[in-house]
């Protein structure tokens, strides 16, 4: 070589990297026909690795600190270029320098529902979303995986593929869990904790490290959760005819005191006659004694004879309304009524 072609030759002296953004990932040292100087310094911050690369191999990896690369400090470039133990020259290799801090309030989330088999509720559509945090711990495989030889390699390169393995995480998990939707999403934590331990396995292989996990929600499409939402209702109003022999026996005492009397307050509601049998029925059975079911006197008899009471307090109360008997005489004579019912 020339000597002027040996001093227009440009030579690297110190390599290090400042992150001017917080969306970085790895970036490529600029060489460009350039040298390293052996003995120069490399600085690797805090929060930061690097890697050097040799014809398409990744030879040493450093951590925080500061480097005289020299071949005690590169042992693996040395042993790839056969350097001798006095040879001291301007070495040819990229430089990758990884952040190692946390890429937080990073979010995924299902983007369409995804279909699980419930215990519960049969084959449903999913919908969930949270946030995760994670950092590159292995230079040399989130290089060999992931970035490869660009120049730049971003966070938002990557969330597209991490979204997807979380989904697919949350797929895999319910399948084998067999937990129903409604237990795991009164336990979000719980299965936030099984979804990272299963979610890190995927980040793993890409050389990260995931360190948060958090589920914020776990629903279903608005279509099912009205099918959800009433199924609870049913649960709230538990027994129907437990229900309606409460509110029965609960207005009977203020029944005979409307207009058209007990038969105005079925007629009221739009059943008529109908209505009133029934109401009687289901009185005879609230005011029956626990275990008297099975008594001498049936459903049937019952019934009957609380129909009868009701005619007669009809009777009374159009007396009452035309004068022939007074407020007194009424209220005496339902209160025997109601006695004997």
């Amino acid at each position: 070589m020339a000597l002027t072609d040996f001093i227009k030759k440009q030579f690297v002296d110190v390599i290090h990297w400042t992150e001017e953004d917080e969306t970085t990932l790895a970036y490529r040292f600029p060489m460009q026909d350039m040298e390293i100087q052996y003995g120069a310094q490399l600085t690797v911050r805090e929060s930061q690795m690097a890697a050097f690369v040799d014809e398409g191999k990744v030879a040493d990896v450093f951590g925080p600190g500061r480097y005289k690369l020299t071949t005690q400090t590169i042992p693996v470039l040395t042993y790839l270029k056969n350097w001798d133990k006095l040879f001291q020259s301007p070495f040819k290799s990229d430089v990758y320098f990884f952040s190692a801090r946390l890429k937080v309030d990073q979010k995924w989330g299902t983007p369409n529902p995804i279909t699980i088999r419930d215990k519960e509720f049969g084959a449903i559509r999913l919908r969930a979303f949270g946030i995760y945090s994670y950092r590159i711990r292995d230079p040399k495989s989130f290089h060999l995986n992931v970035s490869g030889t660009r120049e730049r390699y971003t966070v938002d390169d990557l969330s597209g593929q991490l979204r997807s393995t979380v989904v697919g995480s949350i797929t895999d998990l319910f399948a084998e869990s067999q937990v129903p939707f409604l237990d795991m999403a009164a336990n979000q934590d719980e299965f936030a904790a099984q979804l990272k331990a299963k979610v890190g396995e995927g980040f793993a292989k890409f050389g990260l490290e995931l360190d948060g996990f958090v589920v914020e929600n776990l629903s279903l499409p608005e279509e099912l959760q009205k099918v959800l939402d009433k199924r609870i209702a049913m649960n709230m109003v538990g027994d129907m005819q437990r229900y309606t022999q409460y509110e029965v026996a609960s207005n009977i005492g203020t029944a005979a005191a409307n207009e058209g009397g007990l038969a105005g307050i079925g007629a009221g509601l739009g059943a008529g006659m109908g209505i009133g049998q029934a109401m009687g029925q289901a009185i005879g059975q609230a005011m029956q004694p626990a275990g008297a079911a099975g008594g001498a006197a049936g459903p049937a008899a019952q019934a009957k004879s609380t129909q009868d009471a009701m005619a007669l307090l009809e009777k009374l109360h159009d007396l009452k309304t035309k004068g022939v008997i007074t407020e007194e005489e009424f209220n005496a004579k339902k209160a025997e009524l109601l006695a004997k019912m």
